[in-house]
């Protein structure tokens, strides 16, 4: 069996049935089963069209569903509109489901749930796994999401910043259970990339591309984080890194740049440096400030305070600081690095300690601990910060 060959069907034939008439939650069952059937069946009989296979047993499940619990009058009905037999129209509306899946009345983690089990053709287990929550909170939260959006048009516009939005939050899981949910989001943007020309479609896919092309260099064996400036750049994947920066070179020549596109010039810039040292830190604060013009985000003020810190002096980067909230997620950590830089290790040790306590991940926290725990290997026991 060619699992890659069915995940990439699945989209396309589940938009066809949807198109035909069958409602979201309906037809993602009968797809679901045709996909079964076709395990069963394929390393045997090979259909000579595979889509058209997808297609027409899917409906039929969904007709023999359908005729199952409507009345007779609708079951005839539905006989009569069922299409005559022939080669599958090459229409692809794997657009439309992605704007369905990230319909604005779904949260978040339905949304990519959901993105993830229709477009993307990963089972619910697959899913659950990659979360890292039962099978069966899994299923309810699907199944919530399609019934959700059974009702909506197909044929409404979608908003494609919530589609883009979505498809970050999917690469931002990283790897996880057996689905790298990081590659996953790639392939899906690349798809969406191939039917619709946006600038920020093309940004996304760059800023994945070339933050992807820094993965085996992210970890050390032993697991632990190893910052940006410590990374082995020769483990850095060239070829994503070229591709993301020509991507990236063709959106911002079309002149209108958006949050993705601003993301990925500032990852272009990383990249791009033979060295940490030679990071041109100049040029990243004024990316910065371009997406601080088109986000208003405290995240990005937060960065930027970092970039600000690296390319003017420490000094500066805190009193940029010294003006956000210190509420925000991770400013300890950011306080405590420009805090070491500025000279001030005392300070540093115990803003370390603070961010390690209130880390998100326990890579992280590990981290930071490690940092806090090398500072005061400095002190005397009695002057430690943390005592």
């Amino acid at each position: 069996m060619d699992d890659a060959l069915l995940r990439s069907l699945t989209p396309s034939v589940l938009a066809i049935l949807v198109r035909r008439g069958a409602d979201f939650a309906a037809a993602e069952d009968a797809v679901q089963d045709a996909l079964v059937e076709a395990v069963r069946v394929w390393p045997d009989e090979p259909p000579r069209d595979p889509k058209g296979w997808l297609v027409t047993v899917a409906w039929r499940r969904f007709l023999d569903t359908t005729r199952a619990e409507l009345s007779r009058r609708r079951r005839e009905s539905a006989t009569d509109e069922e299409p005559a037999p022939g080669p599958t129209p090459a229409v692809d509306d794997t657009l439309q489901l992605y704007f369905l899946c990230a319909h604005p009345s779904l949260t978040p983690s339905s949304a990519v749930a959901l993105t993830l089990r229709a477009v993307g053709g990963l089972t619910t287990r697959q899913i659950a796994r990659a979360y890292l929550v039962p099978e069966a909170t899994m299923a309810q939260r699907i199944s919530r999401a399609k019934r959700t959006v059974s009702g909506v048009r197909f044929d409404r516009p979608g908003d494609v910043a919530t589609v883009l939005r979505v498809l970050y939050l999917v690469f931002n899981e990283g790897y996880s259970g057996d689905v790298d949910l990081a590659a996953e989001a790639i392939r899906l943007v690349r798809q969406l990339a191939a039917g619709y020309d946006h600038p920020e479609v093309a940004g996304l896919l760059a800023l994945m591309l070339l933050h992807h092309a820094r993965r085996a260099s992210r970890t050390a064996p032993d697991g632990s984080l190893v910052p940006l400036a410590e990374q082995d750049r020769g483990r850095w994947d060239t070829m994503l890194i070229a591709e993301g920066v020509a991507i990236l070179q063709a959106a911002l020549a079309r002149d209108r740049l958006g949050e993705y596109q601003a993301q990925a010039a500032i990852a272009a810039l990383h990249a791009d440096a033979p060295t940490a040292e030679e990071t041109d830190w100049v040029q990243i604060v004024e990316w910065y400030d371009e997406l601080l013009r088109l986000t208003g985000s405290p995240i990005v003020r937060l960065n930027r305070a970092v970039a600000v810190g690296e390319a003017d002096g420490p000094h500066a980067g805190l009193a940029e600081l010294a003006t956000l909230d210190d509420s925000l997620p991770r400013h300890p950590a950011v306080a405590a690095y420009l805090h070491e830089r500025a000279g001030d290790a005392t300070t540093a040790a115990r803003l370390y300690a603070e961010a390690a306590y209130k880390a998100p991940t326990l890579a992280e926290r590990d981290h930071l601990t490690r940092q806090a725990a090398r500072l005061n290997s400095r002190f005397p026991l009695r002057e430690r910060p943390d005592r």
